[in-house]
């Protein structure tokens, strides 16, 4: 029997990750289950797949990886748009698990982002992923991570496409820092999406760079409180260690279709499909 819920607009999680050794396309038909139909599918850190990074080239198998994961998602009637990049904690991987130096890891990385540009400039992906370590490193790791994402900024400048950024935890501070690094490359701030975002939506309309708000119930009450200008995102990890980390699959439309007995269903056409569609120069139908 078909239990899955139907929505009259789509339903988009902005920043997912699946993860074959993990539940893998069965979080996916969750998600669609639960009333889901678009993706925004997010390369795993290197080292949760088992790839050994020694030069750019290597992030190839982790790319590929999520790419091939994309079209698997299609055939069971998810549209998953493919975001590749490098986890800012690589750079603590390479120099602390694999001996590199730090100058060294700071240019495997840089590559790393030039491939993953390479790839939406092919059309195989939508945007690149970067950012800075969410917990205390160095003076010397801070700037050397500042760098990385600053190439990144630079690469979405270059071919005019999103770049999402994991990073620390923010307040308007760290928000004000980030614009202005984004802002130096010459990226369209549109372009530039916080991840993991707390609910700063009229905070981040004022800088121009867009929030993606975990999806937790405050949160996202919160966020409508602000207006529109947000996607809405989970997190999920399909970490086999961790199963319904960091939220699970059903999050994102359970929580909008229960948000949807309150607000008027524009807004949900505004966040779930004009949003990611500016962002991320995609089309999203259903």
């Amino acid at each position: 029997m078909n239990m899955s819920v139907k929505s009259i607009f789509p339903i988009t999680d902005n920043h997912m990750h699946i993860d074959p050794r993990g539940r893998g396309l069965s979080a996916v038909k969750d998600f669609k289950n639960a009333g889901g139909t678009h993706i925004f599918l997010v390369t795993k850190p290197s080292w949760t797949l088992g790839v050994k990074i020694s030069k750019p080239q290597d992030y190839t198998a982790v790319f590929d990886e999520t790419i091939d994961i994309t079209r698997q998602t299609e055939d069971i009637g998810v549209k998953s748009f493919p975001v590749l990049g490098v986890h800012p904690a690589e750079i603590n991987n390479l120099t602390d698990n694999l001996g590199m130096k730090l100058d060294d890891a700071v240019e495997v990385m840089k590559g790393g982002l030039d491939l993953a540009a390479q790839y939406v400039r092919d059309g195989y992906a939508v945007g690149i992923k970067t950012g800075r370590p969410h917990y205390p490193v160095s003076d010397e790791v801070w700037r050397a991570s500042n760098e990385v994402m600053e190439h990144g900024f630079s690469l979405g400048a270059e071919i005019d496409c999103a770049v999402q950024l994991h990073t620390e935890s923010v307040g308007e501070p760290e928000l004000n820092d980030i614009t202005k690094k984004a802002k130096r490359s010459g990226i369209n701030l549109h372009r530039v999406v916080k991840h993991y975002s707390p609910p700063m939506v009229n905070i981040c309309e004022n800088l121009g760079i867009f929030p993606g708000v975990l999806s937790g119930k405050e949160s996202v009450e919160t966020a409508f409180k602000e207006g529109s200008r947000f996607m809405m995102e989970t997190d999920y990890i399909d970490d086999p260690q961790r199963p319904g980390a960091v939220m699970g699959p059903k999050t994102v439309p359970k929580r909008t279709l229960k948000m949807a007995e309150k607000y008027d269903e524009d807004v949900f056409w505004k966040v779930h499909k004009e949003n990611p569609e500016k962002v991320y120069d995609v089309e999203i139908k259903i």
